[in-house]
């Protein structure tokens, strides 16, 4: 690899000091230890791509930060992502970034969302990310690294630091981290990511604005109407936010559905009618483990303050 020609600025410290010390004392971190982004491992980091290392991504709101692939990549470190990780960085921040997505917004508001990002494609097998057990849980380096990188970003380079910028009234879990995979395996439906225009072949991120899951339950039902009307009944209340929704259905809730003959299409119409939303603010998604009747719900942020942005992955 070329020598590389450092953007960023540089802390001198003693052999003695303690590197995760010092990024908690520079405000690094997201709370939790992170790995000290020393220049070797910023460099191993960023043999991962082929773009050059002052490429400028976009500017981060907002504080409207440099985001060049250098800095990506010292978060990207941070995060404890490996290199083959960072295109998927690379992509989700220019999803994040665009207009239509609004992060100025999301990074200011009293709201909860975070960025949540949704993988498809065969990128999925090649980092070995997590569409089934405990999807939204611990467990996966690629989903927890990942995740956790755009969260960085957005604190460190987009300056949304809690209670100063960020605003945010309560926060949750997510804005940790906050990435899953597609089961498209499983799943009787097209992936998101066709749905929205791209080839199988190709590899994905969709970033979307997603508050706290909501879990709901159904185990008695073995019909498409049952259960969806349970999924229905769960959303239409008092508070629910308008907008995009995304619903993150389980594989036997997907095999019931689509066995009763319900396309996808079939299944956001019959959730805008019965939740008094727009067919094309319901995204279905397929993702979990096999064994469990339960479908996850994930607001948004609200129409018309974000859209979600779906952006192939390059090297």
């Amino acid at each position: 690899m070329p020598q590389i020609q450092w953007q960023s600025d540089g802390v001198e410290v003693s052999e003695e000091t303690d590197l995760i010390e010092v990024c908690y004392q520079n405000g690094w971190t997201d709370g939790l230890p992170v790995v000290p982004p020393t220049p070797d491992r910023v460099e191993r980091m960023l043999a991962g791509t082929n773009r050059k290392p002052d490429e400028l991504i976009s500017t981060i709101p907002p504080k409207w930060g440099q985001g060049s692939v250098e800095r990506i990549a010292i978060n990207a470190v941070m995060a404890g992502c490996k290199p083959e990780y960072l295109p998927v960085v690379i992509a989700a921040v220019e999803g994040i970034t665009s207009e239509k997505f609004n992060l100025h917004g999301i990074q200011v508001t009293t709201s909860l969302v975070s960025p949540m990002l949704i993988i498809n494609g065969p990128i999925r097998k090649q980092l070995e990310l997590n569409d089934g057990f405990n999807v939204f849980g611990q467990g996966w380096r690629a989903n927890a690294t990942i995740g956790r990188a755009v969260r960085l970003i957005c604190t460190n380079i987009g300056g949304a630091l809690p209670g100063e910028l960020d605003r945010a009234t309560f926060g949750h879990p997510g804005k940790y981290t906050y990435c899953i995979a597609e089961k498209e395996e499983v799943s009787s439906w097209n992936p998101l990511h066709v749905e929205r225009g791209f080839e199988p072949s190709e590899s994905t991120v969709t970033v979307f604005a997603g508050a706290s899951p909501q879990s709901i339950n159904d185990h008695g039902n073995n019909t498409a109407e049952g259960i969806l009307d349970t999924i229905c009944r769960s959303l239409a209340v008092p508070g629910a936010t308008p907008g995009e929704l995304f619903l993150v259905v389980s594989p036997e809730h997907t095999k019931t559905i689509a066995d009763d003959g319900f396309s996808k299409a079939d299944v956001q119409q019959y959730v805008a009618e019965h939740t008094n939303r727009n067919p094309g603010d319901v995204v279905v998604i397929v993702a979990g483990g096999p064994a469990g009747r339960w479908t996850m719900a994930i607001f948004g942020w609200g129409a018309p303050s974000s859209r979600s942005i779906t952006v192939q992955i390059d090297s």
